[in-house]
């Protein structure tokens, strides 16, 4: 049965008299309380309404209270100095505001504040900033002209989006050398940018120049950073766009478009050169391979009749009867290849009945001499014979017979 229910008895926790009485008063409990909080720290409590005071040696009792207490803030001050480091983060540690340290990622602990303060760099995130447009939420993109309209050499405006993606590489230095070194960074991708684009001319920083012009920028960028000591490292310089002012943007479409057909025409010219001059280069090559081998081809010839001349010669003042004939039947045998003529002694052969002469020449009718020849006592064949077959041969034929 709960202590306030009728007919429960006396059952109030808060006070021990042995009236029946109903819920205790409010104020009555945070009395009780705040005498209690005031024992606990020494102090002496009120007299109730009994005529009853705290108790005696509620002195030694608050004393131990305080001491307790204070241990307990105290531990937990020193346990409120444990800190954590993510990794790709750095954690610089700040004493009374001045410098102490940097610490790598994991646990660490620290004097606790109001001593120690550790302010927590991101290094591997990498930033960006934009120079002659911003980003939108949404990924939409507006344009800067104050930032993107630049000067050239040749005195021409031209509008470049520049990005440049960059690191924390000191945190002690982005920390402490510049207020803003983000805004420090915009600002000099923005005048180094300017520098070189007002040192070319429009139609290279249009064309060909878009990689020399990051690059350089990218170095000029570094070396003043390293120079100021902000503790940023460049990763790369991007030109997102490089366009002419929107008014004659008409007129560099053209002079583009003029100067893509100039490099078309010449790179095929450049093509038909490279086809045309080796086809010639082989032919000439192989002309003057003729020539020369029809040079040795004549030396030789001439060294060899020369030989045979004088070969002859030597034959000829050794005998020279011998020789003339020699040289006689010779020149009569060469002329007798390239005729037509057939020469037959029959004086001991059967009357000839049929001669093919095509056949034996080897003649086809079209003039050729591949197989002519002086023929002497040619054997007969079988069927071009007549007569008793005693082999005597037919005494009233002449000695030769000139066939056609």
């Amino acid at each position: 049965m709960a202590w306030n229910e009728p007919g429960g008895g006396n059952r109030d926790p808060w006070n021990g008299s042995g009236k029946d009485q109903g819920p205790p008063d409010l104020d009555e409990v945070l009395r009780k309380l705040q005498n209690r909080v005031r024992s606990l720290f020494g102090g002496k409590p009120p007299h109730d309404g009994n005529g009853n005071d705290g108790g005696a040696g509620g002195g030694g009792a608050g004393f131990a209270g305080i001491g307790l207490l204070i241990g307990i803030l105290l531990v937990v001050w020193l346990l409120s100095g444990i800190y954590i480091i993510d990794e790709g983060k750095r954690g610089v540690v700040l004493r009374f505001g001045a410098y102490q340290t940097t610490v790598d990622p994991g646990l660490h602990w620290r004097i606790p504040y109001p001593i120690d303060e550790v302010r927590i760099v991101d290094i591997e995130t990498v930033r960006s900033i934009e120079i002659g447009y911003e980003v939108l939420p949404g990924g939409r993109t507006r344009e800067r002209l104050n930032e993107a309209l630049m000067l050239t050499s040749d005195e021409n405006i031209v509008n470049v989006h520049l990005a440049v993606h960059y690191q924390v590489s000191d945190p002690e230095q982005y920390l402490f050398e510049f207020r803003d070194p983000d805004g420090t960074v915009k600002e000099l991708a923005e005048s180094a940018i300017r520098e070189i684009v007002g040192k070319r001319q429009l139609d290279y920083v249009l064309t060909e120049g878009r990689e020399e012009v990051a690059a350089s920028a990218h170095e000029l960028i570094q070396e003043v950073l390293d120079e100021y000591k902000i503790g940023l490292n460049v990763n790369r310089v991007a030109i997102q766009d490089v366009q002419p002012p929107e008014e004659v943007q008409g007129s560099f479409a053209d002079a583009i478009r003029a100067r893509e057909d100039e490099q078309r025409f010449i790179n095929e010219a450049r093509a038909y050169r490279n086809e045309v001059l080796p086809r010639a280069d082989g032919e000439a090559a192989r002309q003057l391979e003729e020539a020369l081998g029809y040079r040795d081809r004549v030396i030789a010839r001439a060294e060899g009749e020369s030989a045979r001349f004088l070969a002859l010669l030597t034959e000829y003042q050794r005998a020279p009867g011998v020789t003339r004939e020699r040289l006689y039947i010779d020149a009569l045998e060469q002329v007798l290849q390239r005729s037509s003529k057939i020469f037959i002694d029959v004086e001991n052969g059967q009357p000839l009945m049929y001669l093919p002469l095509d056949k034996m020449t080897g003649r086809d009718g079209r003039g050729g001499d591949a197989g002519s020849q002086s023929l002497l006592n040619p054997p007969m064949p079988s069927s071009a014979t007549t007569g008793s077959g005693t082999g005597g041969g037919n005494q009233s034929n002449p000695r030769a017979r000139e066939t056609r």
